[in-house]
This record gives C-alpha cells, sequence and structure tokens, in this order.
C-alpha cells in the first residue's frame, strides 16, 4: 500500500515548492501538484507543513564497548529515537581493538545492527596497521560497501592512530577511493594534561576540558590536513569544536584541498559552565570528547555552517547512563565518554539555526541530510526528496513545540544535554522505505526493519582528486 503526502511545500538543499509526493515500494514515485494515487493509499496531510528528506546522522555510536562498559543505547532504541526527531539513516563506527581484524570487527557490528529500525551503515576505524589491515580495508571496500575509515588521534594506549597509521591508512584510502575520517585531538598532549591534572588534585569533570584545550584540536586538526595534503586525498573532520579547528579547515580549502568538517548540534548550543556544575552527576552526564567549549567557539562554529565552511551536523550519539558515569568518580579520566541527541538533534538545529535566521530550510537540509549523502556517496538515494529516491521522508510542523526532557525522550539514557530547552519546529510524520515509523508522537517502528545501506567507492570528489594527482606527478630530470 502507497503513501501519498499532500498539500505540503517540499524543501531540498536547492529548492522549495508546493508539491504532493507519493510513496510506493520504499521509493519516491511521484512528486507533484495535485497527484492522483491509486486507491487505499494512506494519506497525510501535511497543510502549512514542509516535507524534506530523512536526516543522516553521520557520526552515532549504538552499543559500543568503550572504556570498560557499553552504551546502553542499541541500534533498535537508537534509530527508533532517531526517527521520532527525523533522522532516518545512520552512520555508526565498527571500532577494532588494537590487533584485531578489520573484517572480524566488522562482522560484529554487522550482527549487532541487524535489529535496526531505520537504515544504518558504517565507518571502519583503522586503530592499528599491518599487511593484513591493508588487505582488510581493501575487502570492505570492494566486497562490503565501505567507503569511509576513522582514525582517532586520541585515546593514547587504546585505539589512538600515530602518524605511521595516518599516513599508511590514508595511501590506502587513496588507492580505494574511500574518505579518510579524523578525530583530532593530539592524544599525546590529553595523556600528559590529565596525569598533571589528577595530580593536581583536579579530580572531577572540571579536569575534562582543562586535559583537552582548544590547542590540542587545532593541532591535530592541522597536522591531519597537511597530511592529507601532502597524499593528495580529501579527509573529513568530525565533530570540529574549536575556532583553532576551524582556521586550520579553512586554510586547507583555501589552498584547494578537498577538507570537509562535521560539527555536532552539542557543540553549537552548550557551553563549558556545564563541567563546573555543583551536581557532580550532571557535570558527568556532559563529558565527552571533544569538550563543550567556550561561547566563542559556539559563535565561529555557526558561522563556519553559514559560510559552508562545515558541510554537516551530527550527534556523536554515545550514551552512558549516571551509574556508568561514576566509574569516573575519582578520576575524571575514567568518565566514560559520550553524550545523547540522535532525536535532537533536527528540532534544535531549526529551532536556533532556521528559527533565528542563521540558516536558511534549504541549508537545514543540506547539513543534516544532503552534504552527508554527497559526501559519502549515497546521494541522491538518500538526501532528497525527488522520483526514483528512497521514501524517507519527514514532514515537518513549524509551528509544533515543545520541551525537551529526558523524562519524555526516547533514547535510552538517563540525561539529556538540552534538558529544559524550549524548541519550536517538530517532525510530526517521519517515514523510512516509505512506512510512517513515527506519527504525532508515537513510534511505529519495526525492529530489523532497516536495512544497510552499501556506500560505493569513489564518491564525486575523487573525480576532481584524481585529475588533480595526476597533473602534479613530478617527473625526472633529464641529465
Amino acid at each position: 500500500m502507497g503513501v501519498i503526502i499532500r498539500g505540503g511545500t517540499v524543501v531540498t538543499a536547492e529548492q522549495t515548492f508546493r508539491a504532493d509526493v507519493y510513496c510506493e515500494d520504499g521509493l519516491i514515485k511521484a512528486v507533484g501538484a495535485d497527484l492522483e494515487a491509486p486507491g487505499g493509499a494512506e494519506v497525510i496531510d501535511a497543510g502549512g507543513c514542509y516535507v524534506m528528506p530523512g536526516g543522516i546522522d553521520p557520526h552515532t555510536h549504538m552499543e559500543l564497548p568503550f572504556m570498560g562498559t557499553v552504551a546502553t543505547e542499541d541500534f533498535f532504541s537508537g534509530t527508533v529515537a532517531g526517527m521520532a526527531g527525523g533522522t532516518t539513516t545512520i552512520i555508526d563506527f565498527v571500532i577494532p581493538n588494537p590487533q584485531q581484524s578489520l573484517l572480524e570487527a566488522f562482522h560484529t557490528w554487522r550482527g549487532w545492527a541487524d535489529k535496526a529500525a531505520s537504515d544504518y551503515s558504517f565507518h571502519v576505524a583503522v586503530t592499528w596497521w599491518d599487511d593484513s589491515v591493508h588487505r582488510d580495508m581493501g575487502t570492505l571496500v570492494e566486497q562490503h560497501g565501505v567507503n569511509s575509515f576513522k582514525h582517532f588521534m586520541a585515546y593514547k594506549n587504546a585505539i589512538m592512530a600515530d602518524d605511521e597509521v595516518l599516513v599508511n591508512s590514508f595511501t590506502r584510502c587513496l588507492e580505494l577511493g574511500a574518505i579518510p575520517t579524523v578525530h583530532a585531538e593530539n592524544g599525546e598532549l590529553v595523556f600528559r594534561l590529565q596525569q598533571k591534572l589528577l595530580a593536581q588534585g583536579l579530580t572531577g569533570p572540571e579536569g575534562h576540558p582543562l586535559s583537552r584545550p582548544p590547542e590540542v584540536e587545532g593541532e591535530a586538526a592541522n597536522r591531519a590536513i597537511q597530511v592529507a595534503r601532502v597524499l593528495g586525498v580529501p579527509v573529513y573532520l568530525v565533530h570540529v569544536s574549536v575556532e583553532e579547528a576551524l582556521d586550520a579547515i579553512r586554510r586547507g580549502q583555501d589552498s584547494g584541498q578537498a577538507v570537509f568538517g562535521e560539527v555536532l548540534a552539542g557543540h553549537l548550543l552548550v557551553d563549558d559552565s556545564v563541567y563546573r556544575h555543583p551536581d557532580w552527576d550532571i557535570a558527568a552526564a556532559h563529558v565527552m570528547s571533544p569538550p563543550f567549549r567556550a561561547k566563542k567557539h559556539q559563535d565561529a562554529l555557526w558561522h563556519g555552517l553559514q559560510s559552508g565552511r562545515l558541510h554537516t551536523t551530527a550527534t556523536d550519539h554515545c550514551c552512558f547512563c549516571t551509574e556508568q558515569k561514576a566509574m569516573g568518580k575519582d578520576n575524571f579520566a575514567k568518565i566514560p565518554n559520550g553524550t545523547g541527541g540522535v532525536e535532537d538533534r533536527l528540532p534544535v538545529l531549526w529551532h536556533h539555526g532556521v528559527n533565528s535566521g542563521r540558516l536558511t530550510m534549504n541549508d537545514f537540509v543540506r547539513i543534516t541530510s544532503a552534504n552527508a549523502a554527497r559526501i559519502f556517496n549515497l546521494y541522491p538515494r538518500k538526501g532528497t526528496v525527488q522520483v526514483g529516491a528512497d521514501a524517507d521522508l519527514i514532514v515537518w510542523d513549524p509551528a509544533a513545540h515543545k520541551t525537551i526532557s529526558a523524562r519524555t525522550q526516547f533514547q535510552k539514557v538517563s540525561t539529556n544535554i538540552f534538558e529544559g530547552m524550549e524548541i519550536q519546529g517538530l517532525p510530526v510524520y517521519t517515514l523510512s522505505q516509505g512506512v510512517i515509523t513515527h506519527a504525532l508522537g508515537e513510534s511505529r517502528a519495526v525492529r530489523g526493519a532497516g536495512r544497510y545501506l552499501n556506500r560505493p567507492a569513489f564518491p564525486p570528489v575523487y573525480e576532481a582528486i584524481q585529475k588533480r594527482n595526476a597533473l602534479a606527478t613530478p617527473t625526472a630530470v633529464a641529465r
């Protein structure tokens, strides 16, 4: 049975126009005025609402084993929460342990994700290097539709990738037509600062941002971009949180590099004062890396989105409850890093972006779905409203409003970093594969209905990269 969305205004990254949208067999079959739908089609009245592509969150961590515990949100509950907030696709992370086979880890994560209610894909982290990693990267790209690899420049003595790993993996990404992504923090500096602060008796959550000052992110961002420049490979920086990292991105882009930047909704709206909250549990609930920053950085990040320096928005959704955070009661470095947000990303960005005039509606679609789809080679299957695209859609009521609260959220976490925030503009219907999965505040999600998305290698950026690299090939001097 098909679904027809009547009377709405379609918003894509490029256009805004009045049209009905008809969906059948998981695809958008027609977009136009006064469409006729087959008898029996379910009708959604979108009068006064906008019809937009479902959100793509390119950075989540469902049921992640990390820092001695496991994130509380699994792939079913996390995708249910995502669709409650208008997100219909997530790109999660496979993170092998040091010396673990990338393929083994990939198949483990695929098993966990079988319960997902919406579509999903994976970045795969490169946490060590030898010939088997080189081989597994090829298998993942060619046989399993992985076209992006993650590199943690932080977390010393665990999953940190040093410069040798970066160079080897970036080089392999270039060969395979994959996008290297980077968590940019200088892990050595973070480790030293943690030890120094703990020795000074600073054991509480307020020590966390002090151990990861803006300079450690700026240095790592610049280093990753320069490595990518020398090798001639594109690079994608996750969760950019400071002006120093944004400056490094700007320099790379101004020199002609393909540098992509991602910003978290939390970093745009939450500042570092949370770490000095008198309630330890509340302060610890906000411990994530990079940490929340001073307000001046938030202004710079908004400007980065407005100017196109930053391309995508994400959440780094990684949930740990109060009891898990208490593992670091006497040592902030042992507080599991992570916060939620997959349910709230679109509503808070609409309220603080579109309603404030910082973003147009087309900008909103661009940073919540279209750009992620283009960068990671899912476009136009995802990220737009056009015939032939997947029928992942949201019907957005700009007048709907609510107060965000952990007590009423779908996310499986005991706190919410946006607690008490009043917002206007919400998804009233969410469709995944042409099926209504969330309607008027009630979930209709089905466990296991999500599909794994193969993402082809060589996304569009590589067409320019390959030409540029060919022209820059050095030649010997004939003597």
